[in-house]
């Protein structure tokens, strides 16, 4: 279905990202994993092994454009193209607002809307010829009524969501689709957030119609792999909630 594409990916060594190398891997995609740590990411590709595609392996803070621009260059120099950008790395400030500082929200910033943005204008003139996809990651945190403590978070994707929003409008007419999703999906920091709250995840999970948090691979990466196919041709603009009925968005 993708075979012989081209996707980057960012925060690809572990948790959704990982899940979505994977899923794209096994449709037959040639897959770039980007992190923080490169030995996570070394991982990944150690996992798409068997898939028998093409992988890279790149350490980025998505934080510095010196670090994406070297994404770009590293992966047009290896496969020549590119067909499929996933935003998915974000770093996460929680808290109450009067707790979170300056430097908190600017990491936020950074790491999500403002790297989607560099990163969607540094693939843009590769997407166009490939006629592209970009998939940004969202959460459904942004739609609820009880944000709480992740006010920062919410507001930082919220920003995301209007970059996807304005991209799809502007890019549509070169071919590029741009969409979002707000994923709920058992990461790392998720389970162990889970493990060290048991009362609160319970509720959680009981607030979720179909009863469990998502899998990374199985529930996200799969849909995410069918977003990027011809079958999905006319998808672009929307961020879609992938967390098993729990919000509703009127």
């Amino acid at each position: 279905m993708l075979k012989n594409k081209v996707a980057l990916i960012t925060g690809g060594g572990q948790g959704v990202g990982q899940g979505i190398a994977k899923s794209l891997a096994k449709q037959g995609a040639h897959i770039v994993v980007t992190g923080r740590t490169l030995e996570k990411c070394d991982k990944t590709v150690e996992l798409l092994k068997p898939f028998n595609v093409n992988t890279l392996s790149v350490r980025c803070d998505v934080k510095s454009t010196k670090d994406l621009e070297n994404c770009i260059d590293l992966t047009i120099k290896k496969f020549g193209r590119l067909d499929i950008l996933v935003n998915n790395a974000q770093e996460v400030a929680r808290g109450p607002l009067l707790n979170i500082s300056d430097a908190q929200i600017n990491d936020n910033w950074n790491s999500g809307p403002l790297a989607t943005f560099r990163l969607m204008k540094m693939a843009y003139p590769y997407l166009v010829e490939s006629k592209g996809n970009i998939i940004n990651l969202c959460s459904s945190v942004m739609k609820r009524w009880d944000v709480g403590t992740y006010g920062v978070y919410a507001a930082v994707k919220a920003a995301t969501q209007q970059l996807t929003r304005a991209a799809a409008n502007e890019w549509g007419k070169d071919g590029i689709r741009v969409n979002a999703i707000m994923p709920h999906a058992k990461s790392p920091a998720l389970a162990g957030w889970m493990d060290a709250n048991p009362v609160e995840a319970k509720h959680f999970q009981n607030s979720i119609p179909l009863g469990y948090v998502g899998d990374c691979e199985q529930d996200i990466g799969e849909f995410v792999a069918m977003m990027c196919s011809d079958g999905a041709r006319y998808l672009s603009g929307q961020t879609i909630a992938l967390d098993g009925g729990q919000v509703f968005i009127g």
